[in-house]
């Protein structure tokens, strides 16, 4: 965990009976220097604290815990949980390709040691035995981090039905197919022009984050209402008819559609990894191809044109989020993978 934890956070740590020691890690920054302060200060706390266990999650920690460790010699076991292949694998050009390069032999380096690699969808398993990152024994495939089904509790639709109202939640990035969305907004308003198009979600200081300019030149022409960042997701999904994702970043499994799905929403997403898993076609919700806003922006007319269907698929969400996504199924899972 980086050291911005939260003072809540670090007390609900503490009732777990857990003690809690920070440590710098830059989640976008490509610094050398940052990433080595990184992994000089986890190998001065595992030299401290002598684990017998050592689990990491997300790119960064994975990469660095797994590097310390066998600096130290570690003979206990160590797990990497990978959420997602995010921008390290997309190349599509000679600085992409040079990117992917050395993140797959930090991978490699860092979990040469590991004893099981854990993955939230099968393409990123696949990547990673196809570079011979893990070999494939090693690899274990869980449906995500879960949702809290008693936290995120099915809620009625908005009383009013129209206009619609569409929700993106997601950091302000492009790969998040936000762009996508408000093109899509522009196309769906000129035959509904009473459809509503909210934007949630902070900035992100990474190469691919949108300027808060952009944002808010959307929200002033009207295009959409962007809400700002919030710790509670919950009162804006109740506010809302249809979740939408338009993501086309390598997603692990979006907490995002899940959150949504509990909640009782239809989700319109993309045919991307960590998304498309979430959406039985036509049932819960629908998928089209990433990074095309008309297509995205058919769906959505769709959504306008058929009301009466808002509430059963939002129904088929919920079941599905019980049956495949309830929280503690997940972590029983990832308990019986570690041996616990």
């Amino acid at each position: 965990m980086s050291e911005s934890a939260s003072e809540e956070q670090i007390a609900r740590i503490n009732v777990l009976g857990s003690d809690f020691r920070p440590y710098p890690v830059e989640r976008n920054g490509l610094n050398p220097f940052r990433d080595l302060e990184t992994l000089m200060t986890l190998v001065r706390l595992f030299r401290e604290l002598q684990p017998d266990m050592v689990i990491a999650y997300t790119i960064k920690p994975v990469i660095w815990t797994g590097i310390a460790l066998r600096m130290l010699s570690f003979r206990g076991s160590f797990i990497g949980l990978i959420t997602g292949l995010g921008y390290a694998f997309r190349g599509k050009s000679a600085k992409g390709d040079m990117l992917a390069w050395v993140v797959s032999g930090l991978y490699r380096a860092a979990l040469r040691k590991a004893g099981s690699v854990i993955f939230q969808n099968t393409m990123s398993r696949n990547v990673f035995i196809e570079k011979k990152i893990v070999p494939e024994e090693l690899c274990h495939i869980v449906e995500g981090s879960g949702v809290n089904l008693d936290r995120f509790r099915q809620m009625p639709m908005p009383a009013e039905v129209h206009p619609v109202v569409f929700l993106l939640a997601a950091r302000l990035i492009r790969d998040k197919g936000v762009r996508e969305y408000v093109q899509a907004a522009k196309v769906v308003k000129k035959s509904y022009t009473e459809a509503t198009f909210r934007l949630l979600g902070p900035p992100d200081p990474s190469p691919a984050g949108i300027s808060m300019e952009e944002v808010e030149g959307w929200h002033d022409d009207g295009i959409i209402e962007y809400l700002g960042r919030t710790d509670d997701v919950r009162p804006f999904l109740a506010g809302c008819h249809v979740f939408v994702l338009p993501s086309f970043y390598g997603e692990g499994l979006s907490r995002s559609i899940l959150e949504a799905m509990a909640v009782g929403r239809p989700v319109l997403t993309t045919d991307n990894p960590g998304c498309r898993e979430t959406i039985i076609e036509g049932e819960n919700g629908f998928i089209v191809p990433g990074g095309d806003a008309n297509a995205l922006a058919g769906r959505m007319l769709w959504f306008c044109e058929n009301p009466d269907k808002w509430e059963d698929m939002g129904k088929q969400s919920r079941r599905i989020a019980e049956d495949r996504y309830d929280v503690h199924k997940i972590n029983r899972q990832l308990m019986d993978i570690a041996g616990l």
